[in-house]
């Protein structure tokens, strides 16, 4: 699977553990950024990951930052991305079973780094169940 990350410098060793994860699990990595935890605008990295998403360069996006809720908005703006804000399994589950998340969201202040990388795992395998939400996935979009 081809998965797109992005972070702001809040998120950045997050991104890079994830990172490292997603190529020993054999998947194919679009880095968009940051590249270091000196300060950026987390819109400038989130927004090329969600794109690369919508676009079906990708097919899922993570993103990261201090806390992932401006991540999750920024995502969101973008037309055909699904963002979750995710914090621990039930969520990261829940996201992908109810609606077909193609990206999550993770604040690395927020939760730990072990965590985090279950959650990324769970959002990778976990199927959409399809049936009753799929007609609301489609209101969504």
């Amino acid at each position: 699977m081809k998965i797109a990350l992005g972070s702001d410098h809040a998120g950045f060793a997050y991104k890079e553990k994830v990172k490292a994860l997603l190529l020993s699990l054999g998947h194919e990595v679009k880095d968009c950024g940051t590249d270091s935890e000196k300060p950026v605008s987390y819109p400038a990295f989130v927004r090329p990951a969600a794109q690369a998403v919508a676009s079906g360069e990708c097919e899922r996006g993570i993103v990261f930052g201090g806390s992932g809720n401006g991540e999750a908005m920024v995502a969101n703006k973008v037309k055909g991305v699904r963002c979750a804000y995710v914090w621990n399994t039930q969520t990261a589950e829940l996201s992908r079973r109810h609606n077909d998340a193609n990206v999550i969201a993770i604040g690395q202040r927020m939760i730990s780094e072990y965590i985090a990388l279950e959650l990324v795992q769970i959002f990778l395998k976990t199927p959409f169940d399809g049936g009753r939400h799929l007609e609301r996935v489609r209101e969504i979009e």
